[in-house]
C-alpha cells in the first residue's frame, strides 16, 4: 500500500469533516420544516387585513386578444409591427412579433407598454413631457416614443399595450390603441 503524503491526508481529513458536517446540518434542517414547527410560525392575513392591498391584471387570454387585434389592425394597413402587452407591475404577459417585423421591434414594443403603464397615458402624450423634464427618459425600461396606450379598469392602469415597427409612432399607437378597443368587446 502506497503512504499518503501530509497534504493528501490533510485534504482527505478536511474533505471527510465537510462531508460529516453536511450531513448534520441536513439532519437539523429537515427536522426545522415539521408541521409543528411551521403551523407555530404560520402569520395569517385575511382579505379584510389592512395591510393587504388587492390589485386586477389581465388574464393570459384578454392580453393575447388584445395583442392579436392589435396585429390584425396593422396587417389591414400593410403594417409589420410587434405589440407587447405588460401588466400594472410592468411585466410581460404576452409579446407577439408580426410577421416581417423588424428584429429591434419586440423590445421596443415592450418598453413603450411599460412606458404608458407607468404613467396611465399614451406614449406620445409622454413626449411632450420630455420638454419639461428632459430625464424622464433616463428611466430604466422606458421609451418616450408614441406607440404605447394603456389598459385602465375603474380609472387605474392594470396593463400597457406597446407597438414598434410602423413607419411613425402615430401609426404605431393607433394599432395600439385597437388593441385596448377590443379588450372592451
Amino acid at each position: 500500500m502506497q503512504k499518503l503524503s501530509r497534504r493528501t491526508r490533510v485534504l482527505t481529513i478536511a474533505a471527510t469533516a465537510a462531508v460529516l458536517g453536511a450531513g448534520t446540518f441536513g439532519a437539523v434542517s429537515a427536522t426545522a420544516g415539521t408541521p409543528d414547527a411551521a403551523s407555530k410560525a404560520a402569520v395569517t392575513a385575511d382579505a379584510g387585513n389592512k395591510n393587504l392591498t388587492q390589485s386586477t391584471h389581465l388574464t393570459v387570454a384578454a392580453a393575447t386578444k388584445a395583442a392579436q387585434a392589435t396585429l390584425d389592425a396593422a396587417k389591414k394597413e400593410n403594417q409589420r409591427v410587434s405589440v407587447a402587452v405588460v401588466d400594472r407591475n410592468g411585466n410581460t404577459i404576452v409579446t407577439l412579433r408580426g410577421d416581417g417585423a423588424g428584429p429591434q421591434s419586440p423590445e421596443s414594443a415592450v418598453k413603450k407598454a411599460y412606458t404608458a403603464v407607468s404613467w396611465n397615458a399614451p406614449t406620445s402624450e409622454l413626449t411632450k413631457r420630455l420638454e419639461q423634464a428632459p430625464t424622464l427618459k433616463d428611466i430604466p425600461g422606458t421609451l418616450f416614443l408614441a406607440g404605447g396606450a394603456p389598459v385602465t379598469a375603474k380609472g387605474a392602469p392594470v396593463a400597457g399595450i406597446g407597438v414598434a415597427g410602423a413607419p411613425s409612432g402615430d401609426l404605431d399607437e393607433k394599432f395600439a390603441k385597437a388593441g385596448v378597443a377590443a379588450l372592451n368587446r
